[in-house]
């Protein structure tokens, strides 16, 4: 007798029960594919490559020779470097001259940091987020290694008279001229339109007389407060189109980076009792939205709590500052000639919580680092209020003050671009300035990357207007 032929419901839910199991094992037990090659970049490239441009000495470092070279000079801060000449100077190879302590000028020290971090032996720097590479085709940007801030300096000690016009005896146009013409003729420039190179502009005047033809590139700048005109004194021509655009500036293809501090850092264990409640220092008088600050200090200069006194970037100056930042619970950070200052980056070093009163501030790695865990933003209009400032600051608590001075804590080291090493030279923190503003480049990458697209596939003789130099 044949065998019975098992029922068709059973045969089919065995079936169903094999096909979970081995469902069930296959998802538990085996690694997901891998990447793409478009993930494959964002997982395994934790890094950004970065050429530096072949530009001669004497427009970065040839620049400190000749400043310390001078004799002396009669600005507002300069006594330091005075000093320095007559003390220090004698001792230094050319190798290891330091920049400049003249506060006017250091605190605008981001290019001498940032070049002096890539000239470092690759050996020193083997976790720095920043990779240099030998050949422009391996590179992920271009940094162009011109100390444009020193440059401008140098000509507004040595002649101030030509300093806006474009002739021979201004030296710093000549270099400017130099460095522009000279990245222009090579090919990582003509393959790319300038879209993949960096520039650090970081003093207002840096860079005056060449800004519209460096647009194209990723600008390294304290804020965009010296972009939006040119002064009609500046250009010697007949063109009657002095506006810079202000699409040749923006936040999808340049970095905000932080000013160099000028006062020392507080260390939190080191943090005292502050009995002053608001506190600033500086000039009254400023210009274009300066005038923010002059209203504000009228308001609250005669405030119980309140210090506001004015002052200059001198040795005086500094002592004042410093023990005005740290005993005081709020620091003013109003708007000056632009609408930010190291003024900010002072009161963070002093743990001293800032009151930033600037609509149209514009802050360094934001998206890495959140100003509202350690700062206090007060517009305009509330700000010209009677009373409401000092008010509103009054309604923090003891334990509100104290989470911001922690948090600030955190971040300090964020904002500091020494790196301790003679002339610069080395690596820098790898949690300080120099590797976030490559961190904050690197972010840049998809948008630099589909410009420098677009601009190859451009028929010749074709350019992309002015209009486009924001992407």
């Amino acid at each position: 007798m044949a065998p019975k032929t098992p029922p068709l419901f059973l045969i089919l839910t065995l079936l169903s029960l094999l096909s979970l199991t081995f469902f069930y094992l296959h998802s538990t037990t085996t690694p997901p594919p891998p990447p793409t090659p478009t993930n494959a970049l964002s997982v395994a490239q934790n890094s950004i490559r970065v050429y530096v441009s072949p530009l001669p000495r004497s427009l970065n470092y040839g620049l400190l020779e000749k400043y310390w070279a001078l004799t002396s000079d009669t600005r507002v801060g300069s006594e330091v470097d005075n000093e320095i000449r007559i003390t220090l100077l004698p001792k230094l190879s050319p190798k290891s001259l330091p920049y400049p302590e003249n506060p006017i000028i250091k605190q605008y020290s981001a290019e001498y940091w940032i070049l002096g971090d890539l000239l470092a032996p690759h050996e020193l720097k083997r976790e720095s987020f920043v990779k240099r590479v030998l050949d422009s085709k391996e590179a992920d940007v271009v940094f162009v290694p011109f100390f444009a801030t020193l440059s401008a300096e140098l000509q507004l000690i040595i002649n101030k008279s030509v300093f806006r016009k474009r002739v021979e005896e201004n030296e710093d146009y000549t270099r400017q001229r130099a460095v522009v013409d000279l990245v222009k003729k090579s090919e990582a420039w003509r393959k790319s339109g300038g879209r993949d190179h960096v520039f650090v502009v970081t003093d207002p005047v840096a860079m005056w007389h060449v800004k519209d033809e460096i647009a194209p590139a990723v600008l390294l700048v304290v804020d965009f407060g010296g972009w939006y005109r040119l002064d009609s004194k500046t250009s010697n021509d007949s063109s009657s189109d002095l506006t810079i655009h202000h699409t040749q500036v923006s936040l999808l293809k340049d970095v905000i980076v932080p000013y160099t501090h000028l006062l020392p850092t507080l260390h939190i264990s080191e943090n005292k009792k502050r009995h002053t409640l608001l506190y600033f220092k500086g000039a009254k008088h400023r210009h274009r939205t300066g005038l923010v600050r002059e209203k504000l200090w009228d308001l609250l200069v005669n405030e119980d709590g309140v210090i506001i006194e004015e002052g200059f970037p001198n040795a005086t100056g500094k002592e004042q500052s410093i023990n005005g930042m740290r005993s005081s619970e709020f620091c003013l950070h109003p708007a000056g000639d632009t609408p930010t200052s190291c003024r900010l980056f002072d009161a963070i070093q002093s743990l001293c919580i800032p009151v930033i009163v600037s609509d149209s501030v514009e802050l360094p790695f934001e998206g890495m680092v959140d100003y509202l865990e350690f700062s206090v933003f007060v517009s305009v209009s509330d700000a010209m209020k009677p009373d409401w400032l000092v008010s509103h600051l009054r309604s923090y608590s003891d334990e509100q003050k104290d989470r911001f001075r922690k948090n600030m804590a955190k971040v300090q080291q964020i904002f500091q671009y020494e790196n301790g090493h003679p002339g610069g030279i080395g690596p820098a923190n790898l949690d300080g300035a120099v590797n976030y503003i490559w961190k904050k480049v690197y972010q840049k990458l998809p948008i630099i990357k589909e410009a420098v697209t677009r601009e190859r596939r451009k028929p010749s003789g074709v350019s992309v207007p002015l209009r486009c130099h924001c992407t």
